[in-house]
């Protein structure tokens, strides 16, 4: 029986060729792409958020984010049984964090009254959903992209209780880059035998620059909405790097006084 270190002992592979273009590398491009995805956006979140770093805004959930893609060139690089299990699960502890911090305590189930008791059931949840992981890891990467069904519709919903113009915007350039990037992840998973057909099976390599895209713009949507509740006296103000005029654009908050109701 092979080691859970060993390479491809993992329970899944994905459509592009395994070492192909290195002796060492299981999947080249999708190691490569995941590297963008670990050392570039996550730093620019991290860079963003110093704008406001005086407001104590957390920043426990870009260490877990950063660790998730590390992990994730990992799995890919090797295609080990113990690589699937970090990926997914640094996945699965990085949402965790975020919903423990983040999460508007007006949402909160009606037993729980407070953000500690909050951090008591996340943390409940987290642990078992982490033992549940090892039963089908199979599974695993449906489970995880599923919650972001939910994250759409809290987003949906304050959506609804906002007016700004901006915002909207932004969260539609974030539903954009997360819709071609579950598509691109569904075909590289279904279509496998058609990319590799006409010798093209880099779609999970999109998913992972796509998806790092739409976390680029969904992150200071959260935060966004987080100081709309937890900093009542200050009006939040989306704005973007190094310029609007910019085609691509780096989006973070900034802070303005007095507060009036979005």
């Amino acid at each position: 029986m092979p080691s859970i270190f060993s390479y491809q002992s993992a329970e899944v592979d994905w459509c592009e060729g395994n070492f192909e273009r290195s002796a060492v590398i299981a999947e080249y491009y999708n190691t490569d792409r995941t590297s963008l995805f670990s050392f570039l956006l996550t730093p620019l979140n991290l860079l963003v958020l110093e704008a406001f770093s005086e407001l104590q805004v957390n920043h426990g959930t870009f260490v877990p984010l950063l660790l998730a893609g590390i992990f994730s060139m990992y799995f890919h690089m090797t295609l080990s049984y113990m690589g699937q299990l970090l990926d997914e699960l640094s996945i699965l502890w990085t949402l965790a964090v975020a919903y423990s911090f983040w999460y508007p305590q007006a949402y909160f189930p009606k037993c729980i009254k407070t953000r500690r008791h909050f951090f008591w059931l996340t943390g409940i949840t987290t642990v078992i959903s982490t033992f549940m992981s090892f039963i089908k890891p199979t599974l695993n990467a449906y489970a995880l992209n599923c919650i972001a069904f939910h994250l759409l519709y809290m987003t949906r919903k304050e959506l609804k209780k906002c007016n700004d113009k901006r915002v909207h915007r932004m969260a539609a350039v974030m539903v954009m880059w997360w819709a071609l990037a579950i598509t691109s992840w569904i075909s590289d998973r279904w279509l496998c035998w058609l990319w590799q057909a006409i010798n093209f099976p880099y779609f999970h390599s999109f998913w992972h620059v796509l998806i790092a895209l739409s976390l680029l713009y969904c992150c200071p949507l959260v935060i966004y909405f987080d100081v709309s509740y937890e900093m009542p006296s200050f009006k939040p103000k989306l704005e973007y790097w190094p310029s609007d005029s910019w085609p691509v654009v780096v989006p973070y908050v900034t802070l303005e006084e007095p507060h009036k109701q979005c």
